[in-house]
């Protein structure tokens, strides 16, 4: 192209650029010399003008034509219907309105797809009411109300503001999603500062090492200087840009990111000394972008409430933490043997002896986490709280897996407090919220399920220190009529719809993270799983003596007064599926009426359904779910086993073959196509699929007693055996397991194995046929029951 334009412009210009004879030698000096020797004064000029209109068109050429062809690019990529918006919100018409709800793509901006986490559902009317108070939430998962958002701060702040004010209207927009941080937050503040919002509440700080471009990040570049992040994010805005972001991603290596969702255990390789000089680029990125989100939403006319971060000191032990293995050999011996010395008079209480040892401990190598909250909780048990706050906090500031916002995270969101202080900005202390939850004035267990996700109590601390500053901070706007009172924590629950049966749930699933990497690497494992069973308990315990009246009572109540929340109606759906009434069905249908726009409200019916053994209408569930989001591998899971059930084979096969694509991964994509291939005949390919099962969860009983099912089937019987002793062990009360395995010990004349296995299954199920039908085959031949 350069020797095409070169040559143009040489042709076009010929008569004015012609060489010039020798005789135009002046003076001595060559026309090389002096370029201007030989021409006259007029023609210089023109020589001149027609020189630099020659390099600005080779100049416009060289720049203009390669955008021009980005920009056609660009065009084919959009009309060919590549690529994803990069708002958080997109409009939707749902009945005679229209709303604004979320953009399900968003994070694929910030994450890989196999990993892009997916916002809460939102329903924000497009034109806002005159009298409406909008307020909008800005923060991580703490903040969104992980792991139940249906009971978050957010839910428990409408509660109390309505209670309160009830001539008022108010419009809670909760836009925290998993896994973010102020690098992805940003975009969505400046996103909403168009839709008139009337408060903001900013809730952020726990995922800066963890986040996209985290020094701790397993999504993608760590670090990055917040210029290069920032134009990282614009060019992902046009669709060339996330072309060229889809294959960095593939071009990097598979071990090098998780290819899907693991939960905290995804970071457990990427710990982060406490001196790392990474950490400064962290917070400089935080605070600059902290500062940008305040600007943005002053300049928009929105009252602001900044929040420190509150996080459980006193009750969730550092994740990871470095021993003095850097130290000098005689400090380094030192170090071992006061951790040791320590450790015993830990575990004898004797803690006036422990504290003095991990005190000399910590003076010799301050990075220890673990011995900075050992120290901590010494100091706490002979009642010196002060300085046992301080060196929890310290424990949290070493931790080499910090999931948790440290002390210079909440120094830079005090210091912007400080700076933007005015009217229409206010400081809140998280922490102090939490402080009728803390005897001892140090947060906990009391107000956190774990690290940093509120448990009830605590979401309704928060928002209750939100509420009272959002009542001086828009004292003109909120009418004269208020209750006297703000409601109590019980009252705001009935509200939003919160019974015993929500709240199990909700501990359950808290229970199933703390089994799981890195938390069961803490210390103090066993006391965690202990607190967490007691919970549930206490709630279970509740439940039985409560009347099946009232929770009833305590849903329709709630939305007979706002039958429009659709958060209530997946709380009335998750009481009738626990107590196995078939009205859950109807519950799910009128969320995915209330949320059309949705996957996930069609993904629930189609569960409920299948429970039901409504299978076609369960399929179609599926298949509305499918449409909306069609790389849901767990949608992709269930519309398999849906077909399988129904007997369709081949298309089972085709779903479960989607879902492994989408979660190459995920343990029960192979148990279920295994079996389905299987049915197909495809007995190599069966075997082999189960095999990859139980190489992915080792503990997967369900894989061992298929395989060894398929293995007697096929006559194998010494590895069915050896396949059922292995489901047995993981799953002692499955009846099938013990049944399989006794006949196929009796099978290779093993009869006294068999009758121990055919005794337990009576032990388990007193009336099964085949165990009684068995033992009394093998009376008839009492010398096989002595081999």
């Amino acid at each position: 192209m350069k020797l095409l334009l070169t040559s143009a412009t040489s042709a076009f210009y010929t008569p004015s650029l012609r060489r010039q004879p020798k005789s135009a030698k002046r003076n001595g000096q060559s026309s090389a010399g002096n370029p201007c020797a030989g021409v006259k004064p007029g023609e210089a000029y023109v020589n001149s003008t027609l020189t630099r209109r020659k390099w600005t068109f080779r100049l416009m050429a060289g720049i203009g034509l390669p955008l021009v062809l980005l920009a056609g690019v660009e065009l084919l990529l959009r009309l060919g219907g590549y690529g994803y918006s990069t708002d958080f919100f997109k409009k939707a018409t749902i009945g005679d309105r229209d709303y604004w709800v979320e953009n399900d793509q968003f994070g694929l901006r910030f994450f890989p797809a196999a990993l892009a986490r997916v916002p809460s559902p939102v329903l924000m009317e497009a034109q806002k009411a005159p009298d409406a108070i909008r307020i909008f939430i800005f923060g991580e998962s703490a903040a969104q109300g992980d792991p139940r958002p249906n009971f978050g701060a957010g839910r428990y702040l409408e509660a109390l503001l309505r209670a309160r004010f009830p001539e008022n209207k108010f419009e809670v927009i909760n836009t925290g999603v998993t896994a973010i941080d102020s690098h992805v937050i940003l975009p969505i503040a400046r996103e909403s500062a168009r839709h008139q919002g009337d408060v903001w509440i900013v809730y952020m700080g726990n995922n800066e090492m963890v986040g996209p471009f985290g020094a701790a990040s397993v999504f993608g570049p760590q670090t990055p200087p917040l210029r290069l992040v920032r134009l990282s994010l614009m060019l992902q805005k046009s669709r060339l840009g996330q072309l060229l972001s889809a294959w960095s991603y593939k071009l990097r290596s598979r071990s090098s990111a998780p290819s899907e969702w693991r939960g905290m255990e995804m970071f457990l390789g990427n710990q982060v000394h406490p001196d790392d000089v990474r950490k400064g680029a962290v917070y400089r990125s935080f605070t600059q972008n902290l500062q940008d989100l305040l600007r943005t939403g002053l300049d928009a006319g929105a009252k602001i409430v900044l929040n420190t971060v509150a996080v459980n000191l006193k009750d969730c032990p550092p994740f990871a933490s470095w021993r003095g293995t850097n130290l000098p050999p005689a400090e380094g011996a030192a170090f071992e043997k006061l951790c040791q010395e320590a450790s015993a008079a830990w575990e004898s209480r004797d803690f006036t002896k422990a504290a003095k040892s991990y005190e000399q401990a910590t003076e010799l190598c301050p990075q220890s986490a673990n011995m900075q909250y050992r120290l901590a909780q010494c100091l706490l048990q002979l009642t010196n709280s002060v300085a046992a706050q301080r060196h929890f906090q310290l424990a949290v500031d070493s931790d080499a897996l910090p999931f948790r916002a440290d002390s210079h995270i909440n120094d830079e969101l005090s210091a912007a407090g400080r700076r933007f202080a005015g009217p229409n900005l206010v400081l809140c202390d998280a922490a102090a919220a939490l402080a009728p939850a803390a005897p001892d004035g140090i947060c906990g267990g009391e107000a956190f399920f774990e690290h940093v996700h509120f448990n009830f109590t605590g979401n309704y601390l928060l928002a209750r220190a939100w509420a009272g500053e959002i009542e001086k901070l828009l004292a003109a706007k909120l009418r004269s009529s208020a209750r006297p009172a703000w409601p109590s924590q019980e009252r705001c629950e009935e509200l939003i719809g919160l019974t015993d049966w929500n709240r199990v749930s909700a501990w359950e699933e808290v229970g199933r993270r703390i089994k799981e990497p890195p938390f069961r690497d803490q210390l103090d494992h066993d006391r965690q799983l202990a607190g967490i069973t007691h919970e549930v308990s206490e709630c279970r315990t509740r439940m039985e003596s409560t009347a099946p009246a009232k929770p009833v009572r305590i849903y329709e109540d709630a939305l007979a007064a706002t039958p429009g929340d659709y958060r209530l109606h997946e709380n009335f759906a998750e009481y009738l599926e626990a107590t196995h009434d078939p009205r859950a069905a109807g519950e799910r249908e009128k969320v995915c009426q209330l949320l059309p726009h949705g996957y996930f409200p069609y993904f629930r019916l189609g569960l409920d359904l299948k429970e039901e053994g409504r299978l076609a209408e369960a399929l179609e569930a599926f298949k509305k779910a499918a449409k909306l989001s069609p790389a849901q591998s767990e949608v992709r899971l269930e519309l398999g086993t849906v077909y399988a059930r129904q007997g369709t084979w081949a298309e089972a096969l085709e779903e479960l073959d989607r879902a492994r694509k989408l979660s190459p991964d995920e343990p029960r994509v192979y148990l279920y196509s295994g079996e389905v291939l299987w049915k197909l005949g495809r007995r190599l390919d069966s075997l082999a699929r189960l095999r990859e099962a139980i190489r992915l969860r080792p503990e997967y009983w369900e894989a061992y007693y298929r395989l060894g099912d398929e293995l007697a089937q096929e006559g194998e019987l010494p590895e069915a055996a050896a396949q059922f002793e292995q489901a047995v062990r993981l799953n002692p009360k499955y009846v099938k397991a013990h049944a399989n395995l006794g006949v196929a010990l009796y099978k290779l004349g093993r009869a006294k194995e068999a009758m121990d296995q055919f005794d337990e299954v009576l032990r388990l199920d007193p009336q099964n046929r085949q165990a009684l039908d068995f033992k009394q085959q093998v009376s008839r031949y009492p010398s096989e029951q002595k081999r």
